[in-house]
């Protein structure tokens, strides 16, 4: 069963149908929206400022959400696909961006909607991300621009696949750690 603690006196708020992997952790102040899903030991850590998931979302393996101490919040917004291993770090994530594998997102940088982080990427603090554009690499820069369309198809799409994916899991009740 996935680890859920209140921090602080806060109690996640996690919608009824989310998916949340054995071995998830979602801590603090953190709302998690309806058909979203927390993969196998990605960490949701709002133990020192607040973290919001909208609908839809998939939070891949490995993947680390956090904040900077009354200094940053983190918001993602709908339809959004988090890859294995990323790091969000007090970002701002828009509907129907996708932040590939292993990519770093520092604090106050916003993911402009439909825009796509290349795998590997570092987006640096207080980077704009316009959207439906492709950034890549070590700091991340812009690629190109992205057709909003297929930028959109694609992401409902991914969002769908980690609902299926999810349905092969039994069912789950979200239980609480009072620590």
């Amino acid at each position: 069963m996935a680890y859920i603690q209140t921090v602080r006196g806060f109690k996640p708020s996690i919608a009824d149908n989310v998916f949340l992997a054995v071995n998830a952790t979602v801590v603090g102040d953190v709302v998690i929206g309806e058909g979203s899903s927390i993969w196998f030991n990605a960490v949701v850590r709002g133990d020192v400022n607040s973290i919001r998931i909208g609908k839809n979302v998939n939070i891949q393996d490995g993947s680390v959400l956090h904040t900077l101490y009354e200094k940053s919040t983190l918001h993602i917004g709908d339809n959004v696909s988090i890859g294995h291993n990323v790091t969000l770090h007090g970002c701002t994530v828009h509907d129907y961006a996708l932040v590939g594998m292993g990519a770093v997102v520092m604090d106050h940088a916003v993911v402009g909607e439909g825009a796509i982080i290349a795998a590997g990427s570092v987006v640096l603090a207080n980077t704009i991300i316009e959207p439906y554009t492709l950034w890549a690499g070590v700091p991340a820069k812009m690629v190109k621009r992205v057709n909003e369309a297929q930028s959109q198809e694609l992401n409902k799409r991914i969002a769908g696949n980690y609902q299926m994916y999810a349905s092969w899991f039994p069912e789950q009740t979200h239980e609480f750690s009072e620590l």
